[in-house]
C-alpha cells in the first residue's frame, strides 16, 4: 500500500466499508452514527431557529432591516459554530457507545489489509473486551474533558481564534478517537499511542480534518464512523504497525 497523506487514509475508508467480508462488521457503528446524528441534528437546528426566532421577536418593525442581516448573518454563523461542537461532542458520544464495535471492525479490517483470515470471533470477542475497551474510553475522556473546556472557553469567548482553535483541537481528538482503535487492538499503551500521533503531527492533523468536515456535512456524516475506523487502520497498518510492533518484540 502506497504512503498517502491522512487526507488519502480517510478516503481509503470508503472503498473499505464496501469490502466483500466486512460490510457485516460496519452495519453496528454505521446503525448507531445514524440514529444519533440524526436526532441531534432535527434537536440542535430547531434549537437555532427557535433562539434567532426569538431574538428577532425582539426587535421593532422599523429595524426591520437588522431582523434581515440577523437571519442572514447570524444564522449561518450559528449553523457553523454548533456542527464545530457537534462534529467534536456527539462523535465522541457515538464512539463511546458504539467502542466494543469499532475495536472489532477495526481487527477486521487489519486481518484483511495484512492479508489474514478474518475469523468468526464476533460476539464473544466483544463480550471478552468489553472491560478493556470501556477502560481505554475512560482513558480517553480523562484526556479530552479539561482540554475541551479550555478549548470551549476560548471558542465562545474569542471569536475566530476560538473557533480555528476548537476545529483543530476536534482534528487532533479526532486522530487520537480513530486512530486508538488499531493501536488498542494490541494492547499498545495510550501515552505511546499519542507519541506516535504526535511524531507525524502532519499525518495526523490531515486524516483529523478530513474527519472533522465530513462530520459537520448532513447525510455523509452518517459514514463518518465507521469509514474513520476504516481509513485510520489503513493508516496504522501502513504507518504505524511495523514500528510499533517492532518495537515492542
Amino acid at each position: 500500500m502506497p504512503h498517502r497523506s491522512g487526507f488519502g487514509y480517510f478516503g481509503s475508508g470508503f472503498d473499505l466499508i464496501t469490502t466483500k467480508g466486512l460490510k457485516r462488521f460496519v452495519f453496528v457503528p454505521l446503525f448507531i452514527n445514524l440514529v444519533l446524528f440524526s436526532t441531534a441534528f432535527y434537536f440542535l437546528l430547531g434549537e437555532i431557529q427557535g433562539g434567532i426566532d426569538y431574538i428577532t421577536g425582539l426587535i421593532p418593525d422599523w429595524l426591520g432591516w437588522l431582523k434581515t442581516a440577523i437571519n442572514f448573518f447570524v444564522w449561518p454563523l450559528a449553523v457553523i459554530s454548533i456542527l464545530l461542537s457537534f462534529a467534536l461532542i456527539f462523535g465522541t458520544l457515538a464512539n463511546w457507545i458504539a467502542a466494543p464495535f469499532n475495536g472489532l471492525l477495526a481487527e477486521k479490517v487489519e486481518r484483511h489489509l495484512t492479508g489474514q483470515s478474518l475469523g468468526d470471533e464476533g460476539l464473544m470477542a466483544i463480550v471478552k473486551d468489553l472491560p478493556r475497551t470501556f477502560g481505554r474510553e475512560v482513558t480517553k475522556l480523562i484526556y479530552y474533558l479539561p482540554r475541551a473546556l479550555g478549548f470551549l472557553l476560548l471558542f465562545f469567548f474569542l471569536p475566530v481564534i476560538g473557533q480555528i482553535l476548537w476545529f483543530l483541537f476536534g482534528a487532533w481528538m479526532m486522530a487520537i478517537q480513530y486512530c486508538d482503535y488499531p493501536f488498542d487492538n494490541h494492547k499498545v499503551p495510550f501515552k505511546t499511542m499519542r507519541l506516535h500521533l504526535g511524531d507525524r503531527k502532519s499525518l495526523s492533523f490531515s486524516f483529523g480534518i478530513a474527519v472533522n468536515v465530513m462530520a459537520m456535512i448532513p447525510i455523509i456524516n452518517f459514514l463518518v464512523m465507521p469509514v474513520a475506523i476504516c481509513g485510520a487502520t489503513a493508516m496504522w497498518v501502513n504507518e504505524y504497525r511495523p514500528t510499533v510492533l517492532n518495537r515492542d518484540q
